[in-house]
């Protein structure tokens, strides 16, 4: 990697911004996919409660505990999922930025 006295050329500037956003989209797809697996027991709970009336609670005990516990734990890789790729977002955006501070060639073809 060249110093910072040295100028990187502008086609390997522009791959390197490639790059970037495509591990940003990688985050994105990433970011959606938490939060389908977080809408999921979201999902479930409302069929519960509205179908509430046509069960016992103590009746379906032995099924609904299992059921709570692997909402909760999708719930939790949802929300694992989706912290993780905020921070990639941000560092990736971070980067971005950093490439257009140090080229101004290339800040103009950046949004």
């Amino acid at each position: 990697m060249p110093d910072g006295n040295e100028k990187e050329p502008i086609p390997i500037l522009i791959n390197e911004v490639q790059l970037i956003l495509a591990e940003k989209r990688t985050s994105l797809a990433a970011m959606r996919t938490g939060i389908a697996v977080f809408a999921l027991p979201l999902s479930v709970l409302s069929v519960l409660i509205a179908t509430s009336k046509y069960y016992d609670f103590v009746q379906v005990m032995h099924l609904f505990i299992p059921l709570m516990i692997l909402c909760g734990a999708l719930v939790i890789l949802g929300t694992y999922l989706i912290i993780r790729a905020m921070g990639r977002i941000h560092r990736q955006d971070k980067l971005i930025r950093n490439i257009k501070k140090k080229n101004s060639q290339i800040a103009e073809f950046i949004e």
